[in-house]
């Protein structure tokens, strides 16, 4: 058991009878009123989103976990593939559990969840930022970048961006894997 004080992003709860992965808090001292801790809580079986506020002191029932380092190989339909780099085994994944499947490049390296009760995976964690080559993008007209335009770009991984006008096809940019969204252009 642990209590609002241990709350921390990534901890993985039990609250009604699901397990929850807690992905933002704020601890909240009104001037009036007793503390409490205002959480966004997303279920790891059904993906869905809620928002939940404890009171301070309220005890929570925390899921053991282990992290390991798992490299996406392929995905097949709704299935993603990966392996465990220490053991090399191999585990099938449903795109649900993924938080950005688009993003996924054959050969990443994410951290992997997996429930020690159950030995189940709960989540994915992709890296913070990932380096994609754009391969489709329109060309941009020179003198047209004064403002803060965008256009979309195609990735190499097939997913969309909203990225600068200058950006051209070939060009490797950083993407935010958590948001989706542009970072900069990489120089190699």
């Amino acid at each position: 058991m642990a209590s609002t004080s241990d709350i921390r992003n990534g901890l993985c709860i039990k609250y009604n009878h699901d397990i929850y992965k807690i992905i933002e808090f704020l601890h909240v001292k009104p001037g009036k009123g007793p503390a409490f801790v205002r959480t966004k809580l997303k279920s790891l079986t059904t993906g869905k989103v809620l928002d939940n506020t404890f009171s301070a002191g309220h005890k929570i029932d925390d899921v053991r976990v282990e992290t390991h380092t798992y490299q996406y190989l392929y995905a097949e339909g709704d299935q993603f593939h990966f392996m465990n780099n220490e053991t090399f085994e191999q585990i099938t994944l449903n795109k649900s559990i993924l938080d950005a499947p688009d993003l996924l490049k054959e050969g990443t390296n994410v951290m992997v969840q997996i429930n020690t009760e159950t030995d189940l995976p709960l989540s994915v964690d992709m890296p913070a930022s990932i380096i994609l080559e754009v391969t489709y993008a329109e060309p941009g007209v020179k003198g047209n970048t004064a403002t803060n335009a965008t256009k979309q770009a195609t990735v190499e991984t097939g997913a969309t961006v909203n990225v600068p006008l200058f950006i051209n096809e070939g060009d490797k940019i950083k993407i935010d894997t958590a948001s989706g969204s542009y970072m900069e252009r990489v120089k190699e």
